[in-house]
């Protein structure tokens, strides 16, 4: 999409840095039970986004939970979306290098540090599932070179404000939209680059099994990981109560030697690490985006789902 940075433009970033003032001037604890209460609202006012979130949850869960469950987890990830805006705000005020540890739990950290102290180049993967910025933030904030892919927000003036607070803390973005070249060079310099790898990747995406679902996966990831012979760390971080306080961990580390005699490179590194973000979100399922569309897209000649409850 074009991006935007007329009048109206700049009135929605206006009112969007004043919204931010505003719950500034409370704590963020009290911040995350407006976020709830917005959520509420938020699910009886949108039907389409209760009905997909539903859906998608009974499509991923079978017949393991019953309509009231399903109902529940799906009230319960949209208000984590809604605190989800609250950590993005807080985050970089919050969050630095001598209070994290009053945030942040760290757990399996270890493999991903021993990869990344040598700087000889990681993939960092996670997925739409609790505070999926938060690891990347705070890696950066330990002084890791690291850069993140991502999709430029339509308004000119919001992603101008959003990058440059990122910037500030050493998380360096880089424009989804040709990002090969610097992807490659950053790997090849021994950096991280990090990427949200939940996305529908179209008809032309790879289809792997997600929640026993077959999901269009970017092929991109597992081509890099080839191509720069670099590991590719899956990681979460996930909220541990309803307040600014999550875990931050590992769920696997996927090293280079572990596909060279596979079959199919390519598909068996996307499997895999699909799998473990999967296996991440089991764990803490109400903090998932339901309402993502992660299923859109079939594999030729199948019926897509359909979006009910």
């Amino acid at each position: 999409m074009k991006k935007r940075d007329g009048t109206k433009a700049y009135l929605v970033y206006a009112a969007a840095r004043t919204v931010v003032f505003i719950l500034r001037c409370f704590p963020v604890d009290w911040n995350m039970c407006t976020a709830r209460l917005f959520a509420r609202v938020w699910w009886h006012l949108i039907r389409r986004h209760r009905e997909r979130a539903c859906a998608h949850i009974t499509l991923a869960f079978k017949n393991q939970l019953t309509p009231e469950q399903v109902e529940s987890m799906a009230k319960k990830s949209l208000q984590q979306l809604c605190m989800f805006a609250v950590d993005f705000i807080f985050a970089p005020h919050l969050v630095n290098e001598w209070t994290w540890g009053k945030y942040v739990r760290l757990k399996n950290m270890g493999p991903a540090l021993e990869v990344m102290l040598r700087g000889d180049g990681a993939i960092l993967l996670t997925s739409h599932f609790g505070n999926w910025e938060l690891a990347g933030y705070l890696l950066a904030l330990f002084g890791f070179d690291v850069a993140a892919i991502m999709r430029p927000l339509d308004n000119a003036y919001l992603n101008d404000w959003v990058v440059g607070n990122r910037k500030k803390k050493g998380l360096r973005l880089i424009d989804k939209k040709g990002a090969t070249t610097s992807a490659e060079q950053i790997l090849r310099q021994g950096g991280a680059l990090g990427f949200i790898a939940d996305q529908n990747a179209g008809s032309k995406g790879l289809f792997v099994d997600f929640f026993g679902v077959k999901a269009s996966t970017y092929k991109s990831i597992g081509l890099l990981a080839m191509s720069c012979n670099v590991p590719i760390i899956v990681g979460y971080a996930h909220r541990t109560d309803n307040r600014f306080r999550f875990e931050i961990g590992v769920e696997e580390v996927i090293k280079p030697h572990q596909w060279k005699n596979q079959e199919n490179p390519l598909r068996w590194i996307t499997q895999r690490y699909t799998s473990a973000i999967e296996a991440s979100i089991r764990r803490a399922p109400h903090q998932y985006l339901w309402i993502h569309r992660r299923w859109k897209s079939r594999p030729r000649g199948e019926k897509a789902p359909p979006l009910t409850c």
